[in-house]
C-alpha cells in the first residue's frame, strides 16, 4: 500500500503554486511600503516559549500543540504561532537597536493538532506582522489599515471586521471575578472544558464555540463596559481612527482570541464565505509580552493571516498567466542536438522554454507544445539543419518565419520580448 499524506496536512501542486506567488508577492510588496522587514523563524521551539507567552489554560497549549522530546531530553515543540517566536528572537538578537520601533514580519508554516475541516488545516501557513515598541493607539489602526490594504489588493468581498477590547492587567481581574459568578451561576449548561476554565480562566469561556455554552453566555457581563480610563481612551481612538480611514468595522464584545498575552485590542478579520472557520486574519496589542519572555518593558501589537484562506478567497483573475515562451520541436538525433544549444541559450536570456526528448514525431511534439500553452515552437528537422535555418511558428497567429540557426535564440528572445 503506497504512503499516503499525514491526515490534516496538504500537498500544494503546482497548479496552486501561481496564487501563492501571487499573494506572498503582495504581502512583501505592501510590508515594504509599510516599512516591515522580513525575519525567517525556526519551525521548531522550547515548548516552554509558547506555554509561557500563549498560556497553560488555552486550547492551543493544552490540546493543539505538537509536543515532544528530542533526544537530549528536552521539550521542543513545532511553532502553532509566530509572534511569541518573533519576540523570542527580537530579545535574543537586541532587536530594538537605535531605533524606538521595531517592525518585522514572516511568511511560514505553523501546526496544530486541530480537527481538519474546511479551512483548516494540522500544517498551516501563516503571515504575520508585529510591531514592538508602540503603545498608542494609532499604531493599533495601522495595523489595521495594513490588512484593509491587503484585502483591497486580493480584490476580497463579504469581508468584515470585528474588534473588541481586553483590557489590561488593572480592569481585567475585577471584570473576570464579575463573569467568574455569572459562570458559576450557568454551570449546569457549560460544557466540561467551559466548568474547568470558569475557576482558572474564566474569559477562555468567552471564546468556546460549543453552542449550548453560547446560550449560556447570554446576558454576561462585557469587558468593554468595565475598562478602566486608560483601556477605555485607548479603545475609543481605535474606533476613531477606523472611521476617519473609513474601515468599516463591529464591536464583538465576546472576542477575546485564544491567547492569554493578548492585551487592550483584539480583532478578526471574518468572511461569509469561508464556512464554519470564518476568520482570515487575526491579532490584537501585547503589552506585556516582551517583559513576560525576558526583555525590557516594552508594547507590542501584531496580526497572522491565514494564507490558505486569504487563497481561497481572493480573485482568481488577478492572478498572472506565465504561458511557456518557446517549445523547440526537435527531430532526429541532429535535430537534438542542434536544439540543445538554441534551447539552452534563449533560457540564459531569461525566457522559458522547454523540448521533448522522447524522440516523437512532429505532429505529436506540437500537441506538448499545446498543452504547455507555448507562445512560440522553434521546429528543427532534416531539411531545416541542411539549410541551416528553424522554422518559427506563432502559436497565437499560427504563422511561420524562417530564421538563420546561427542568430536563433537572439531572434527568438526578440519575439518573445514583443
Amino acid at each position: 500500500m503506497p504512503i499516503q499524506l499525514i491526515k490534516g496536512f496538504k500537498d500544494i501542486l503546482p497548479e496552486e503554486m501561481p496564487k501563492w506567488d501571487f499573494v506572498e508577492q503582495q504581502l512583501k510588496s505592501l510590508f515594504r511600503v509599510y516599512h516591515f522587514k522580513e525575519i525567517r523563524l525556526p519551525i521548531l521551539e522550547e515548548t516552554a516559549l509558547f506555554s509561557r507567552s500563549i498560556g497553560t489554560g488555552t486550547d492551543i497549549v493544552e490540546k493543539e500543540m505538537y509536543t515532544f522530546e528530542d533526544r537530549d531530553g528536552k521539550k521542543i515543540t513545532l511553532r502553532p504561532e509566530g509572534t511569541a517566536s518573533v519576540v523570542r528572537a527580537f530579545i535574543e538578537h537586541h532587536l530594538q537597536g537605535a531605533l524606538p520601533v521595531t517592525k518585522l514580519f514572516y511568511i511560514g508554516p505553523m501546526f496544530r493538532h486541530e480537527r481538519p475541516q474546511k479551512g483548516r488545516f494540522r500544517r498551516f501557513y501563516q503571515a504575520g506582522a508585529e510591531t514592538i515598541g508602540v503603545s498608542g493607539p494609532r499604531q493599533d489602526v495601522e495595523m489595521l489599515l495594513l490588512l484593509a490594504d491587503f484585502f483591497k489588493r486580493l480584490k476580497v468581498e463579504g469581508i468584515w471586521l470585528e474588534i473588541n477590547s481586553v483590557g489590561c492587567q488593572i480592569c481585567r481581574p475585577p471584570y473576570k471575578a464579575l463573569l467568574q459568578e455569572f459562570l458559576k451561576s450557568k454551570e449546569s449548561e457549560l460544557c466540561e472544558n467551559c466548568k474547568r476554565r470558569t475557576l482558572t480562566n474564566p474569559m477562555r469561556v468567552l471564546d468556546c464555540k460549543n453552542e449550548s455554552c453560547q446560550k449560556a453566555l447570554k446576558g454576561a457581563p462585557e469587558l468593554i463596559q468595565h475598562l478602566g480610563p486608560e483601556c477605555s481612551d485607548h479603545f475609543i481612538s481605535v474606533q476613531e481612527g477606523l472611521k476617519r480611514h473609513h474601515i468599516p468595522h463591529r464591536i464583538n464584545p465576546r472576542l477575546v482570541r485564544g491567547l492569554d498575552y493578548y492585551t487592550k485590542t483584539a480583532f478578526e478579520w471574518k468572511s461569509e464565505d469561508a464556512g464554519a472557520q470564518n476568520t482570515v486574519a487575526a491579532g490584537g496589542r501585547y503589552d506585556g509580552l516582551v517583559e513576560e519572555l525576558g526583555g525590557p518593558s516594552l508594547s507590542g501589537i501584531g496580526f497572522a493571516i491565514g494564507l490558505e484562506r486569504a487563497i481561497a478567497l481572493m480573485d482568481p483573475s488577478l492572478v498572472p498567466d506565465f504561458p511557456l515562451d518557446l517549445f523547440v520541436a526537435a527531430l532526429g538525433q541532429k535535430g537534438e542536438e542542434a536544439a540543445f544549444p538554441v534551447l539552452a541559450r534563449v533560457r540564459a536570456l531569461g525566457h522559458s522554454a522547454e523540448m521533448d526528448y522522447q524522440s516523437s514525431g512532429l505532429k505529436s511534439q506540437m500537441k506538448k507544445a499545446d498543452r504547455y500553452r507555448a507562445r512560440f515552437v522553434l521546429i528543427l528537422g532534416e531539411d531545416e539543419l541542411a539549410k541551416g535555418i528553424g522554422i518559427v511558428r506563432n502559436m497565437a497567429t499560427k504563422s511561420q518565419d524562417e530564421i538563420p540557426l546561427d542568430q536563433a535564440a537572439e531572434i527568438l528572445s526578440r519575439l518573445i520580448s514583443k
